[in-house]
């Protein structure tokens, strides 16, 4: 059965929102969630500029500078020269903030895990396969081809 509805996305992203909001509520996670969220996404851009990442973050880039010197004194990203500016910056993650970012990402999905434990082997692997479908629509968005779109 073909669901087609103009909503889907819209719900889809209804959904996943709730579910952040859920586990940020409910999870006690030694890093800030603003601050694993930008881990994140530093870890998805391999090194970014500041500038960048602000406009990734939709924020200015003091506020991200600020941002990102917190992480830094935290020894969970570094800077490195941009070899195609020298008066530029990239920012990475290190090993040490991949491992936060791991311990968040499993902080948070052991609230849900709970929940997850209560549905039926047929749903959980349906959401299996759900979350395969999602992965596969973050690839097709974010590749080079379909992102300009």
């Amino acid at each position: 059965m073909a669901v087609m509805s103009s909503t889907l996305g819209a719900d889809l992203l209804s959904v996943v929102a709730r579910l952040n909001r859920l586990t940020n509520q409910r999870v006690r996670m030694p890093l800030p969630f603003a601050q694993a969220r930008l881990l994140s996404t530093i870890e998805d851009q391999g090194q970014a500029r500041i500038s960048d990442l602000a406009a990734l973050d939709h924020c200015s880039q003091p506020t991200m500078t600020t941002q990102v010197r917190r992480l830094e004194d935290a020894g969970l990203v570094a800077r490195t020269g941009d070899p195609e500016d020298a008066r530029a910056v990239l920012i990475r993650i290190t090993p040490a903030g991949v491992t936060a970012l791991q311990q968040a990402r499993a902080d948070r999905g052991a609230v849900i895990d709970p929940y997850l434990e209560r549905l039926s082997d047929q749903d959980r692997d349906c959401l299996a396969a759900a979350v395969d479908v999602m992965r596969r629509l973050i690839e097709d968005a974010s590749s080079p081809r379909t992102a300009s779109r």
